[in-house]
């Protein structure tokens, strides 16, 4: 029986380094937005966040949106992607434009936002994201929302957020090879954000950090406004790495005992636990101590939030960390690991697990889902509505040309 498609889906393709993830919402009559089904598959064709095997790429995105599908009961048709890598970079900008009627219409500050983005950007990389921050009318700043204020001069602060142009294409080609349209490429970190920050903490000011398996992402949000985006190509793939180093097992076996017992807190673990560690070449697993393995995660990890660390300091947004960070990703769920955070920031740090939708929620309150619920989130907000920060895919549309312009 041929599955129909159901025109207001909305859904998230969270095309990560050891998962791919996909999250399938319906926005229901009374404006809730509630999960139906969920899909995952074990990544096999990126690197630190970027498509390294189309092939292997399409697999997985195929593999988790049939699951999802599956689980919904329609067929999909169009997603909205996340991107990462190392390429991301994210920076200030500023524009300013006379005010031509004396009061700010919706048109000024359309005119101030481009002002701000015309920024010299090289050639193989293209804006992803617009993100204002606020608003000056003469002088007067801290304005959010300045359509209608009386004014000569209109100023505009925005965060830009940048990436490079193939690696976009090469996330587009992928799904567009899986049947699906590309409604919007998202940061993964900004998506994230949209499901597990809170809006007082973004006020106040709080670092997301997204650890991921090839990249660890960061985003500081200060008064309500994205401050700063980063990415370290540094994640979980390491902790899995040097466990097998260490242990002298295979990659998949040194996953598998980190999911299982691994703890980031040497301090934690007692003198007396131990563990079984398949050895490599057909030779007898081997009996050790749960506090060797312990003491191979606790300085990697202590090493992530270090590099993370100095990301923050080096873009001048350190002290913005007024209520502390919270940590998402598929390494969140390390035991210990808020704990080393802690030590290494000395601020709170909390677990964020994704909210803000109905359905099916407990299947996707995991902090590994964040990007997949953000992605949907961000999905409904500009359904029908593509935002500034979102023409990106439009204008990719048209240098791609017509990969996938006739859905547009």
């Amino acid at each position: 029986m041929a599955m129909s498609s159901k025109p207001n889906a909305i859904v998230g393709l969270d095309i990560g380094t050891t998962t791919t993830t996909v999250v399938v919402a319906e926005v229901s009559a009374d404006g809730k937005l509630n999960v139906l089904g969920v899909g995952t598959a074990p990544s096999r064709g990126l690197r630190k966040g970027v498509v390294i095997n189309i092939e292997a790429t399409v697999e997985s995105i195929a593999q988790a949106i049939t699951q999802a599908e599956t689980m919904a009961g329609f067929e999909v048709s169009s997603v909205f992607a996340s991107i990462s890598g190392s390429h991301i970079k994210g920076f200030n900008s500023h524009g300013i434009v006379a005010v031509r009627n004396k009061e700010v219409s919706c048109q000024d500050v359309e005119k101030v936002i481009e002002a701000a983005r015309a920024v010299a950007i090289p050639l193989d990389r293209e804006v992803l994201h617009v993100l204002p921050q606020e608003y000056i009318i003469d002088e007067q700043d801290g304005i959010k929302e300045p359509v209608g204020i009386s004014g000569v001069r209109l100023e505009a602060r925005v965060h830009i957020v940048t990436g490079a142009i193939a690696s976009a294409q090469n996330i587009v080609k992928c799904a567009n090879r899986c049947g699906l349209t590309v409604r919007d490429i998202v940061f993964a970190c900004l998506a994230s954000s949209r499901a597990v920050v809170t809006v007082e903490e973004q006020e106040l000011g709080v670092g997301l950090v997204d650890i991921g398996g090839g990249t660890s992402d960061v985003i500081v949000f200060h008064a309500g406004a994205v401050k700063h985006t980063g990415v370290i190509s540094v994640g979980g793939n390491h902790i899995t790495n040097d466990i097998a180093a260490g242990l002298r097992t295979p990659i998949a076996a040194a996953e598998e005992i980190k999911c299982k017992y691994g703890t980031a807190l040497v301090a934690e673990v007692s003198k007396d636990e131990t563990i079984e560690v398949p050895s490599t070449g057909g030779r007898s697993s081997r009996v050790l101590s749960k506090q060797v393995l312990s003491e191979i995660i606790e300085p990697r990890v202590s090493e992530i939030f270090t590099l993370l660390q100095r990301e923050i300091i080096k873009s001048g947004c350190y002290d913005y960390l007024t209520s502390g960070l919270v940590l998402t990703g598929g390494s969140a769920n390390l035991s210990g690991i808020t704990q080393v955070a802690e030590h290494v920031f000395n601020l709170p740090v909390r677990i964020g697990f994704p909210g803000g939708v109905g359905g099916l929620t407990d299947l996707v309150k995991q902090p590994e889902y964040a990007c997949a619920v953000g992605l949907v989130l961000h999905g409904a907000r500009n359904v029908g509505k593509l935002s500034t920060g979102s023409s990106s895919v439009l204008r990719l549309a048209k240098r791609v040309g017509n990969w996938f312009g006739e859905h547009f």
